[in-house]
């Protein structure tokens, strides 16, 4: 009966699903995706609103850590248990828990309940982008991948642009309640095609859940993101607090590795990390969520304040990024499934996002938006070559086995960076404002910054551009460190068959089980 189907499927991939089929598949995976990569962004350009109504500027910087700190932390947990369990279930349960978050967000009263509850979003947004790019290496051969590289790098160029728009466009016309709630409709229409059209999936034997890693290694990304959150803005850095956070992390890091190396199912299995592939694109992958959302979260803050900017407009100017980004992914897909290569594209692409970086350094508050506009563009592009081709390349690489914990390490690698890039230049934005501004400029809202007129409002915009280009300054030599790493990449030819093509006879049997074994 098999044979039959296929002789009856001329158009079938190497992974034995046709064309079709796997599109039907994407539409599921990418709505889920673009649900979690939506709220990485959309939140940017409200950030300024949020605060003038619920106050505390000193805490904008934990609006968008919270989320990223637990979708950190959550993002290996669910690629663990994906392997051992199965991954469709698991991807609808963090759809519900993200849509829960987001509920909760748009009814917050104060700025503590807004962030405790973009952790809940948070929690389920690390299980949408990992479950998301497991599945469809289950499903298409890294080769094949290729092909549909582009169609990820929509869904995080329409999100990323969308999101900035669509959450400025909310803030200024309803209210930035609705940049939350307006995720409701998405996810719901995300959950019903879930169960619909994904292939199911069966656990593995009878798999043991490492309770103790897990807590290991939320209380490990905890420690790290509040230090380097606190230090030298609400304790010095020289205090028991930050001193007592650093050991704590060291300490509980080295007990992590201890731990993982020994217990059954780890949820960071140790022997990856053999790879070398591996381990230089989850380092790569660190800088680039460090440098990444340091600066979508911190761009529209520089166009609202210095160049007058409403929320829309602010939000409108990232579109030049994310079309640079979506290119340049699009442009890697084709040419990687055409010719099987992709070592050089994360070595380009590294190269112009540390150069679009420091052309972002070299604004003022003179700087005109057709020149932003170029040197997004160019960060767009370096981001572009570089951010999915290293998850196909781990993909690549790793066993069967741990196809959901080798992609979920690579995106919480650059989860963390993004936890750490945004609370770190939050901290460095904090105190140049207040060194630029006196401790006042933290709780002056944009709008207030907007009203003032003659050499007030020169001193503020002033202060302003000073403290966020400086901010874009720092992230432009730690992108040339993942330059470097990346020539330590090595071109393993991609496998045309793999993880996919053994499965995919069986599920259409099964009239679409997946069976993770």
């Amino acid at each position: 009966m098999a044979d039959t189907s296929t002789r009856q499927r001329p158009e079938l991939t190497e992974s034995g699903y046709s064309h079709k089929e796997v599109l039907v598949i994407f539409s599921g995976l990418m709505l889920g995706m673009l649900l979690a990569s939506l709220d990485q962004t959309i939140v940017a350009t409200a950030l300024p609103t949020i605060v003038g109504d619920l106050g505390g500027l000193n805490h904008l910087a934990w609006v968008v850590t919270a989320y990223m700190l637990a979708s950190a932390i959550s993002t290996p947990i669910y690629g663990k248990l994906g392997d051992l369990f199965g991954r469709k279930q698991l991807f609808q349960v963090a759809i519900v828990v993200f849509l829960i978050g987001s509920a909760l967000c748009g009814l917050s009263q104060n700025m503590m309940q807004l962030v405790a509850f973009r952790a809940v979003q948070g929690l389920g947004g690390g299980g949408l982008i990992v479950l998301s790019q497991a599945i469809i290496a289950d499903v298409v051969s890294p080769r094949e991948r290729g092909r549909y590289q582009g169609y990820f790098g929509a869904v995080f160029g329409l999100s990323s642009v969308g999101g900035p728009l669509l959450g400025g466009w909310l803030t200024d016309n309803i209210s930035w309640h609705w940049v939350f709630f307006v995720n409701l409709p998405l996810g719901i229409l995300a959950l019903v095609i879930a169960a619909s059209k994904l292939p199911a999936s069966e656990r593995r034997g009878t798999p043991k859940i490492d309770y103790l890693g897990t807590a290991l290694i939320a209380a490990t990304v905890s420690c790290i993101v509040l230090f380097t959150t606190w230090g030298g803005e609400q304790y010095a850095w020289g205090s028991p607090v930050i001193v007592g956070l650093i050991i704590a992390a060291v300490v509980l890091l080295a007990v992590t590795v201890v731990v993982e190396r020994k217990v059954a199912e780890p949820i960071l299995p140790m022997h990856l990390f053999r790879l070398r592939t591996f381990n230089v694109s989850s380092a790569v992958s660190f800088i680039i969520g460090v440098s990444m959302f340091g600066v979508i979260t911190y761009l529209p803050l520089f166009l609202q304040v210095v160049n007058g900017s409403s929320a829309t407009d602010s939000g409108l100017v990232l579109l030049p990024l994310m079309l640079g980004l979506l290119g340049a992914s699009m442009l890697a897909g084709q040419a990687i499934t055409r010719t099987g290569r992709y070592r050089m594209f994360p070595i380009v692409g590294t190269g112009i996002a540390a150069l679009g970086l420091f052309l972002l350094s070299t604004m003022n508050h003179n700087t005109s938006s057709g020149i932003v506009t170029l040197y997004m563009v160019v960060l767009g592009v370096g981001i572009g070559f570089s951010m999915q081709t290293l998850i196909l390349a781990v993909q690549n690489v790793v066993p069967r086995a741990d196809l959901g914990s080798g992609t979920s390490t690579v995106n919480f690698f650059r989860s963390m960076g993004a936890s750490i890039g945004v609370a770190v230049f939050g901290a460095i934005f904090n105190s140049l404002l207040v060194g630029n501004l006196g401790a006042a400029a933290r709780e002056t809202s944009v709008a207030q910054v907007q009203a003032l007129t003659g050499a007030d409002h020169e001193r503020f915009v002033s202060g302003y551009a000073d403290a966020l280009t400086t901010v874009f300054g720092y992230a432009a030599p730690i992108v040339v460190v993942a330059f470097g790493l990346t020539w330590l990449l090595k071109e393993v030819p991609l496998r045309s068959g793999g993880h996919a093509a053994a499965s995919a006879p069986a599920q259409r049997a099964q009239h679409g089980v997946h069976n993770v074994d």
